[in-house]
Formats: C-alpha cells, structure tokens, sequence
C-alpha cells in the first residue's frame, strides 16, 4: 500500500463529510432567477416613492422608557409600534387617508395620502384625552371602521400600558382634526384613578381585528396582548415582569380578547358599547405571544375564522361556531405528513408568527394563508408558511373543519417564497392586475453597528427555564444590530409557479426594519398602493404607476344603514365580512373580501380589489354574500363589467350611481 494510498484511507471520513456537505449545498440551494427574467418581471410593475407628511412632534426617541429590569434590551423593547392603515377617512370615496403610528414620537397620525388631494386637511395627531392617560404608555396599532354603525369611519387604536381606545368621528365635523373624534373605551368600566390619571388594566396590545364574529350583523373587536399585563414601559418600576419562558412553546404572554358589539349612538357625542365575549376562545388559545390576526370566513358560512399569530409558540387557526348573542371558537389543527416537519403543521408550528394574510394562490376559489416568521440566514433561519388550501371545494373545507382539522399544507419551500428575513407584516395582493397574486412583506428588526446574532443564537438555544428572566437576554441597546439591513420584499410569481423577490429590481429594497403594509387604491385608478410603516425612520408610500396592467374588479360594498347627517361626507358603513367570487369563462376563481384587518401592523382599505388579467371579456360571474344589519345571511349573483362599482347591502345588493 503506498503513502498516498494510507493517506487517502486516513482522511475517507472527511472527504465524505465535505463531499456530503456540499451535495446538501447544492441540492438544497434555491436556482438562480436569471436577470433577464427579473427585468421581464419586473418591467410589469412601477412603483413612485412619495414622503408622508407629519404633524409636529413634542418628542423624538429612538428608545423608550422601560422598566428597570428591561433596561438593557431597551432597542428590543422599542421594536414594535410602526403602524400603517390606509382608508376613506372623510368619506370623499378614495382610501386616501392614513392612519398611522410613529414610535419615533409615540403619535397616532391621521394624514393625506401624498399627491393628488393632499391639501384636504393638515396632519395631526388624535389625543385620548380627556379619558384618563398616564406618561407610561405607547400606542402600537389602529385600525378603522364604523364602530358606532353612523356611516362615518372611526379608529380603534391599541396600546402599551393602557387598553384601546375607539376614537368615533362626529356627525357635525367639517373636517379631519382632532376636533372632528370623540374617544371612549372599548373595554367598559371606569379606569380613572385618584389623582386622575390612567388607572386600568395595564395592556400590552399588538395585535387587532375586527369582524361579525357572532353572526348578529354587527362588528366585534378581537385584540391580541403580546405581555401579560405589567408595567412594561414604566422606568419607576423594577420587576413584576417576564419573557416569554421558551423560545418555541411559550405560553405565558397577554390576554386574548373578543368584544361584542351591544349597542351604539351617533350625533356630537357618539358612543358605542362593547361587552367582553372571551370567553368564546379556547382556553388554550388565550396566552400565546400575539403579533398578528386575521379573521376572514374561509368556509363562507358567514361567520369569519380567527387566525391568531404567536411569537415563541403555536399560532392557532380557530374555526367559528358562533351564534348571535354567543361567540364560540373550536381549534382546527392541520395533519402531518410523513415527511413534513412539525413546525411546518397548521397550528403546531414552533416558529415566530410575526404577521398573517389571507388570499387564493391557485384560483379555486378557496383562501390560502401566509404566515411571516423569522427567517435569517446565519441568524435564527425558520421559515415562512405559505399555507395552501387543500379542501376539494367548500363542502369538503367545512366538514373537514367541523371535525377538528385544517386542511392546509406549507409550500412554502417550494414556491421559494420561504425565507426572506426577520419578517413582520405580509399583504397578499394583486398589485398590476395581472391575475395572479404577489406578497408583500415587511422584514427587519434592530438597526445598528455592533451585530449580536451571536448572543441571539445562544439564548435561542438556552434552556426553557432561562428565557423567561429578562437578565439572561443579550444586550440589545441602542448601536446593537440584529436584522438591520433588511429590506421590504416584493414576491411575484413566475410562470412555473415559483416567485422571486423583486424589491431590488424595484427600488423597494430600502436597508431600512419595516413593520406594517397599508394597501388601497388612493386615486381610483384601479391600481392598488401601499405604504410603509418602518422602525424608528420615517414611513413611505408608494404610488403605482405600474406600467403593463390587467383589468380589475373594484367593489365598494355598504351596509344600508342610515347615514347620519352632517357636514362632512360619509362613504356609508363598510360590509365588513362581505365575500365576492368572480368566476371567469376559463373556469379560474377569484374571491375578496371586506377585510376587517389581516396582518400584523398594517391594513389595507375595505375595497374589494380583484385583478383579472388581460385576457377576461364580457361580463363577470359575480356572486356576493354578506350578512345585514339582523344578522340575516344574504347572497346574490350579478353580472358586471371590469371597473369600479359601488353596492349597498341589505336585504339586496342595490347599486349606487
């Protein structure tokens, strides 16, 4: 035997292991996208960056104030609360209003749309006063709607430190101000303390969404805590704290809660009363570490399921078996396949649910899920879920869900949309009218200097029994990075069926964390916008003026309910809940929904945008099906051309002019 010979014998084990590490490196590494292909995408879409005009602020932070014992992840604690909404605040027919929340200064904005129409009002901000506030408190999200059922839109905002607020807008308002909102609780009760200052439940809110979740024909309120109630952001205090106590099973975070709508008046001071309906969610449901929600009817019974997304733990997909008067959910969990991996099974995933939304990939007519987690290469790499329905037809989907199971499997491996970042908010939407389809998502978490991916996958490997105590968690300040130079995604599908991030070919690829996507149509082209919420920086919007476009279907779909009188215009009260099904002459399905808030800070307006295609003729197969003010479910088939449409409905769907 020669030298080279026993050498060779010597060094077989790591020549195997090297050749083994690189087949595995290869197989596993998602094929290139060639640039001609990304251009050729690319070339169908365009989107203008235009800057958010702001109020003045009294204040300007990177960090905020934190208990004692948070004081060294203080860049941690300040991640979240970047919120953006876009709606018809003033009623002039066009989501081209925001609303927003701005963690650099701790204001709720409500602001034009930039462009065409922007000198309607001035910027500012909405001030809970005079109910009760305290300096150690932080607003994290706000969504609109009708919540006093006048015709004219409201915002629920959520906190840090204090439980929602619902700000009604006033029938006798002339114009967008603070002025215009009156503020009362969501959560009834009296939470003025002694010396007048905030003195209830001590919420930490980050998730909300709104829908008829008892069927009654009015809209409910789910908000999702991700502490347990605590003095989070109290500097004075040290302690009476926690984390979540385990990376991937943590079950020790806030309240889940629903509130039901009971009653409402309109007027100069309008109010609006909520009873709490939580107990209707399953006991093991309520405790998770909440970032997102979504509630859409995926059976189409009329009564929306509520997606609850989870930091540290399962995410839990409820299906609804609710009546007027009594909200009731069941937990429906998916299979596992004998070669999928556990974290990859609806409702037994062990990732970071950082947002969800709801959308059909496939055009069967049945809503699939996405779901953002955090997914860093070299970092902490899961994956994202791409949920795709596997339910023959509806009739299948309901019974499968009455007997305790999702039918949903992950594909997200395969259609490459797997691994993006640190995500946050995603919006499934058809942003050229192409027919198929794209995602946005958000991604980023702390932007700095000192990178501390290294102690992060130390504690994301420590024992269950240390995460909890915030003194085990790595310095997070500010100057540390973890995700820093994330940048928004931009999915679209390619003709195989994969997608490809084109953000960079679109200019979208800011090195900036963002956290919500507000989407709607501003100018009543046809064409979907959207604007960005981002961390500690300045939001952004983007106008689009995307250049090769299919036709569409916009519905603007309004209970029939009385509007009440006033100066300022009101567009009615959005049909929260309603569902369209467009079935073409190619036998393709295209559903949409009056989305009562999907995501995780950011909401698309209550349009219903449909892309079609180039290739759709002739009038659409429309059906409709809503439920009216008596909870009475109602549905109707329409034959209507591509374009914009108005419909109010009630008893019937009857077409405004």
């Amino acid at each position: 035997m020669t030298a080279t010979t026993r050498w060779l014998r010597r060094q077989l084990a790591g020549i195997v292991a090297i050749a083994l590490v690189l087949t595995l490196f290869f197989v596993a590494r998602l094929p290139s996208v060639s640039a001609a292909e990304q251009d050729q995408l690319a070339g169908k879409f365009h989107f203008t960056p235009m800057t958010i005009a702001l109020p003045a602020a009294a204040k300007s932070q990177y960090v905020r104030t934190l208990n004692k014992q948070y004081e060294h992840i203080s860049a941690w604690m300040s991640s979240t609360g970047a919120a953006i909404a876009m709606n018809d605040l003033d009623g002039d027919g066009l989501a081209n209003d925001l609303c927003l929340v701005d963690p650099r200064s701790d204001q709720v904005v409500v602001t034009p749309t930039p462009g065409k129409g922007q000198e309607r009002y001035a910027p500012f901000a909405l001030d809970p006063a005079p109910l009760p506030t305290w300096q150690y408190m932080a607003p994290m999200g706000c969504i609109p709607g009708d919540f006093n059922e006048d015709g004219r839109m409201d915002v629920l905002v959520y906190y840090w430190g204090r439980t929602p607020v619902v700000f009604l807008q006033k029938a006798g308002a002339t114009k967008l101000a603070p002025s215009a909102y009156e503020p009362v609780e969501l959560v009834p009760g009296n939470k003025r303390g002694p010396d007048g200052k905030y003195n209830g439940p001590l919420w930490n809110s980050n998730a909300a969404t709104i829908g008829d979740f008892d069927g009654d024909g009015h809209v409910d309120v789910f908000i999702g805590n991700y502490f347990p109630d605590s003095k989070v952001l109290d500097p004075t205090a040290d302690g009476g704290i926690t984390m979540n106590q385990s990376m991937s099973h943590a079950k020790n975070g806030g309240g889940k809660y629903i509130f039901r709508w009971t009653g409402a008046t309109a007027g100069t001071h309008p109010t609006a009363s909520f009873v709490d309906a939580s107990t209707g969610i399953p006991e093991a449901a309520r405790s998770g570490w909440t970032l997102g929600a979504s509630a859409t009817d995926i059976d189409a019974d009329g009564l929306p399921e509520l997606y609850i997304a989870n930091d540290f733990g399962h995410d839990h997909l409820l299906y609804n078996k609710s009546r007027p008067g009594s909200v009731e959910f069941g937990e429906v969990t998916g299979v596992r396949g004998i070669t999928e991996p556990k974290s990859k099974v609806l409702g037994n995933d062990s990732f970071k649910g950082m947002g969800v939304d709801f959308g059909d990939f496939n055009h069967d007519g049945l809503y699939d899920i996405f779901v953002s987690n955090i997914t860093t290469s070299w970092g902490v790499e899961e994956s994202n879920l791409q949920f795709v329905n596997t339910a023959k037809d509806l009739t299948d989907l309901r019974k499968q869900l009455q007997n305790g199971v999702a039918p949903f499997h992950d594909e997200s491996g395969d259609t490459r949309t797997a691994w993006s970042g640190w995500g946050w908010d995603p919006k499934i939407e058809d942003f050229n009218n192409s027919g198929d389809v794209q995602i946005a998502q958000a991604t980023g978490f702390i932007k700095g200097q000192v990178n501390r991916w290294p102690q992060l996958q130390e504690l994301a490997v420590a024992n269950d029994g240390m995460t909890s105590n915030p003194f085990w968690w790595p310095n997070a300040r500010p100057g540390d990075d973890l995700a820093g130079d994330q940048t928004l995604h931009f999915f679209v599908k390619r003709s195989d069926g994969t997608y490809v991030d084109l953000a960079p070919k679109l200019g979208l690829a800011v090195p900036v964390p963002t956290r919500g996507i507000g989407v709607g149509d501003a100018d009543g082209d046809g064409l979907p916008e959207f604007a960005v919420a981002r961390q500690w920086e300045q939001p952004i919007f983007y106008h689009n003026d995307s250049p090769k476009t299919g036709k569409f279907l916009q519905l603007k779909l309004s209970t029939d309910a009385p509007v009440a009188p006033g100066p300022l215009p009101s567009a009615g009260s959005p049909a929260i809940g309603a569902e369209v099904t467009v079935t073409a002459a190619d036998g393709k399905k295209y559903v949409g929904r009056v989305d009562g808030s999907s995501g995780h800070s950011g909401r698309r307006s209550f349009d219903v945008q449909i892309g079609l295609g180039e290739n759709v003729s002739g009038p659409l197969a429309v059906h409709l099906q809503w439920r009216d003010r008596t909870g009475t479910l109602r549905t109707q088939d329409l034959k209507l051309a591509p374009g914009c449409h108005m419909y109010q409905l009630g008893t019937q769907a009857k077409e405004e002019m």
